[in-house]
């Protein structure tokens, strides 16, 4: 028999999309449809969500949600059985689904997901008249209050909080607490005050049942002040209830025998049409000692580690290496990568983000370079041995779990698909892309480490198992 389950997101593939969040959001239902589980997942009815999936059925109501009226629309589309929360109030506006067209949070972003996490509370306490789920998946501080809120009804359905991103702790003021109808005899040091401001991810932390991150390897991270941003030691309490479960990616979309978006190949050798286009596309001056073409598809920001690769950059040029960068974020790093692509025609550089690109990218890479100060999981190493292009990663979270470095063992053992280095300074990177350099110097080694990351099971069934495990183990 089937079994119901909840997800709660701010976003989801192919409905809106900011980051990894939405990429898992998007895969968990269709993964855990193997499982014997079916989720429906809830959204906030952003203008772009509306229009893609119509207006649905209305199954739910309320007159004074959070100061405007509201309704819950079931439907099925782009694949996902959805409810989507069409509250226009708090969602129909421009700009992107966090930010004002100025680049800054909505003010009221605490309350816009405070609602989201309300409603979700509401159906698992049978808001519903015919459904009801065995278990609610909430994902991140914008959903984080939904335990919180299951507590204040006394419901008993259990909750599973997946944390992507620690950093991100959706905090709001102490004078909010009536404004998003939380009891303030529960803003205390054990409740979901943080320094003196309500913390929803706080108050996830606390409430729910279990917690899983995204990785083993930044589960035991997150227990460490240096990486739980204030919360290792809230999380340390619920250690025995804390689950790493690894992030897989969508092998049909990301597959280079396959993919629409590029010239197919199923080996290494077949990048090679790929590699030439990607040059054209950016306009690189490619010459006859080429060294290894890097990418770079991301968030442009210091948690990425950008600022120490945009040291790094003439290094690996002088090596006769070739970069292509694809991202946007921080001014100031755009601004210095722009630059960069100003100075050497060995650079290119495409502020924005651009999915087909993204694709092309990888497919034409040599390698792709992830030099995160701290990653929960990490997406774009697996789509780089996806598609034969080796990750260079720092040696932390998700990264350290899902690249094999090429140190003399594994080299000798022919099972190395990337490389990594430690401790994320420039000069730790550079000693990595000199590595890098000389073994795409070696083409039957480099070869090699490109056909293990491309034989590499990347897909969701080894962790919708584990994830179908904790469901079980909830649900009693």
């Amino acid at each position: 028999m089937t079994r119901q389950a909840l997800s709660v997101a701010s976003e989801c593939v192919p409905l809106v999309k900011t980051g990894g969040l939405a990429d898992v959001v998007g895969a968990l239902p269709g993964a855990m449809a193997g499982q014997g589980w079916a989720l429906r997942t809830l959204l906030p009815g952003y203008p772009a969500v509306l229009k893609q999936t119509g207006q649905g059925t209305i199954v739910w109501s309320d007159d004074d949600l959070f100061g405007g009226p509201a309704s819950l629309r079931a439907m099925q589309a782009a694949g996902l059985d959805l409810l989507i929360l069409d509250a226009p109030h708090l969602y129909s506006r421009e700009g992107q689904i966090y930010l004002d067209t100025n680049g800054r949070d909505w003010p009221d972003n605490p309350k816009r997901y405070a609602a989201l996490s309300w409603v979700a509370a509401a159906i698992a306490d049978g808001a519903l008249p015919d459904w009801r789920p065995e278990i609610v998946h909430v994902h991140d501080w914008q959903a984080a209050l939904t335990p919180t809120y299951l507590r204040m009804r006394n419901a008993q359905t259990p909750t599973l909080l997946t944390v992507h991103n620690v950093a991100f702790h959706g905090n709001a003021p102490a004078e909010w607490l009536e404004a998003l109808r939380l009891p303030a005899d529960r803003f205390t040091a054990v409740g979901f005050e943080f320094y003196g401001q309500i913390s929803a991810l706080k108050a996830g932390l606390v409430d729910a049942t279990a917690i899983s991150t995204v990785s083993p390897t930044y589960a035991r991270e997150l227990l460490d002040p240096s990486f739980g941003m204030g919360l290792d030691g809230v999380i340390a309490t619920r250690a025995s209830v804390l689950h790493g479960v690894l992030n897989g990616i969508d092998t049909a979309i990301w597959d280079p025998a396959t993919d629409p978006l590029i010239k197919p190949y199923k080996t290494p050798r077949g990048k090679a049409r790929n590699r030439a286009a990607l040059i054209e596309t950016f306009g690189l001056e490619a010459g006859a000692e080429d060294g290894p073409l890097c990418i770079v598809v991301s968030r442009l920001s210091d948690q990425k580690g950008l600022d120490i690769l945009a040291e790094a950059v003439p290094r690996l040029l002088e090596a006769g290496g070739m970069l292509a960068l694809l991202g946007s974020g921080d001014p100031v790093l755009e601004a210095r990568f722009q630059d960069l692509a100003d100075a050497y025609p060995r650079v290119g550089v495409r502020i924005g983000y651009s999915e087909p690109l993204s694709h092309q990218m990888f497919a034409g890479a040599d390698a792709v370079l992830v030099p995160s100060r701290f990653e929960p999981c990490g997406l774009t190493q697996l789509y780089g041995l996806r598609y034969g292009a080796v990750p260079v990663v720092a040696r932390t979270g998700g990264l350290a779990d899902t690249v094999i470095d090429a140190n003399t063992m594994a080299l000798n053992a022919g099972v190395a698909t990337g490389l990594q280095f430690g401790p994320v300074t420039a000069e730790a990177l550079g000693h990595a892309l000199d590595h890098l350099v000389a073994l795409y110097r070696q083409p039957a080694v480099f070869a090699r480490m490109q056909r293990n990351g491309m034989a590499q099971a990347l897909g969701w069934g080894p962790s919708a198992a584990v994830y179908a495990d904790i469901y079980a183990k909830l649900t009693g």
